[in-house]
């Protein structure tokens, strides 16, 4: 008979009841995580733009080409990641837990609970991130004169708008 030191055991579920369960609670924690993680990632965009611009002679230009005494006015916008986002990812994980503690009946009511919600933020993470990527670049901000107003992807990212004028050297 050989005997297999502790190291070499092969890994056991443990036999408390409901491991199943505590699992899933862990797999929709690191869900919701890495969902946050990601949006956070790929929710930074800037862009801006000048109309007009600066003379050989160091003079400024208008947006049509002519002279003028003023700097242009530049605009540029940043996109950001929304709170409301992470909001809605902890309300689905928190309502996942309720509702598994509330309603479930068994053990495969429960893991479609917490599968369900796990799935929610992956596609609200996404889908957040897709619209505000889609609807960030088709701001017409080089249509800006100065005036009007940019519609923004409220709530799915927040913008923050700057102006200031153009500097000459």
């Amino acid at each position: 008979m050989s005997q297999t030191s502790r190291s070499e055991a092969p890994l056991q579920a443990s036999s408390l009841p409901g491991v199943e369960i505590i699992a899933r609670v862990r797999r929709l924690l690191v869900v919701a995580l890495a969902a946050a993680a990601g949006y956070s990632i790929f929710m930074t965009s800037n862009k801006g733009h000048c109309p007009g611009g600066v003379a050989a002679d160091g003079s400024f230009v208008g947006a049509s080409g002519n002279a003028t005494d003023t700097a242009p006015t530049c605009v540029t916008l940043s996109l950001q990641p929304s709170a409301l986002v992470f909001v809605a990812i902890a309300v689905i994980a928190f309502a996942a837990i309720t509702l598994v503690l509330r309603r479930a009946a068994d053990i495969p009511s429960a893991l479609r609970y917490l599968d369900r919600a796990a799935a929610a933020i992956a596609i609200l993470a996404v889908t957040s991130v897709v619209i505000s990527q889609i609807w960030f670049v088709m701001i017409p901000i080089t249509d800006w004169d100065g005036t009007g107003t940019f519609f923004y992807p409220f709530p799915f990212g927040s913008v923050d708008l700057t102006t200031e004028p153009m500097s000459a050297g």
